[in-house]
């Protein structure tokens, strides 16, 4: 694993080399001189947080159709007139 560091300009022009390093390692985004950013490949992201799958993967639910959902009726208002006198 190497880390690269560039700066916030050298980034903007050429995030496609920055994408690219990112697969050997972290790439460090400097602003000013000083860390500010890091970018990572997903899987090293996942490696580092555990994470397996990610939200939208988790909230896709593709068993929905198994799901029996019935909402109770409400039997009151949901709003009221505001008296603005």
């Amino acid at each position: 694993m190497s880390i690269t560091t560039v700066t916030s300009r050298d980034f903007n022009q050429d995030v496609s080399r920055a994408k690219r390093a990112a697969f050997n390692g972290p790439v460090f985004i400097t602003d000013r001189g000083h860390p500010a950013h890091v970018l990572l490949s997903i899987e090293e992201y996942r490696g580092i947080t555990d994470q397996k799958e990610s939200i939208v993967e988790l909230l896709a639910m593709p068993d929905v159709a198994e799901i029996e959902f019935e909402p109770p009726r409400l039997n009151k208002e949901l709003y009221r007139q505001a008296n603005l006198s």
